[in-house]
């Protein structure tokens, strides 16, 4: 960054840090990168117009030590960019998602409404209770903050904020889940179908 605002780029406006990893063989990496993203590249420049989710899903992914944001575990990094990412992908709109959870012996009906990618949990919807597993650490602290009586009944509605829809069912089932299957939206379609259309 203090390169490219001290080396003809000072005019740049909003150059924030979002990510970064250091990694070993960086020049090899820095070809790949550019060789992969070239569509994207502004004029001749060291600029590139893209998805910032998606750079730092494929950054997160190279083996090396995360030096932004610090303290920060580079799964989590990686699933959140997803989540991000994918977050996209349904058009707003109205989702529902009910199923038998067993070790709750009790149907899961949850309503939520999607808007710019951002979920919105609506009140009186009944959620699980019990954990099972593959319930991520970040589902988990989401699920604390949920306004839910002791039967998982919402008592008012809750925003997740961005996230994929596995991410949003992990969070009402408490287990893991494949959202893509596991929501539909209001003509009894499961959301696979816009992630297929991407096809």
């Amino acid at each position: 960054m203090y390169d490219l605002e001290h080396n003809g780029y000072w005019n740049v406006t909003g150059l924030k840090r979002e990510f970064a990893i250091e990694v070993e063989e960086y020049s090899e990496k820095e070809i790949l990168l550019q060789t992969i993203f070239a569509k994207s590249r502004i004029a001749s420049t060291e600029l590139f117009a893209l998805d910032k989710n998606i750079v730092i899903q494929l950054l997160s992914a190279f083996e090396g030590v995360i030096v932004f944001p610090e303290t920060v575990d580079k799964d989590i990094i990686f699933d959140d960019a997803t989540d991000n990412n994918e977050s996209r992908i349904l058009p707003d709109g109205v989702y529902k998602l009910e199923r038998k959870k067993i070790s709750d012996n009790k149907m899961v009906r949850v309503t939520a409404i999607v808007n710019n990618g951002e979920w919105t949990l609506l009140k009186g919807s009944i959620l699980g209770i019990t954990e099972d597993k593959g319930v991520s650490q970040k589902a988990k602290n989401i699920r604390m903050k949920l306004p839910m009586d002791s039967q998982g009944r919402l008592l008012e509605d809750a925003k997740l904020g961005r996230c994929s829809p596995s991410h949003a069912g992990s969070i009402v089932m408490n287990q893991s889940n494949n959202g893509w299957t596991a929501w539909k939206n209001t003509e009894g379609k499961t959301v696979d179908i816009y992630r297929r259309m991407l096809k």
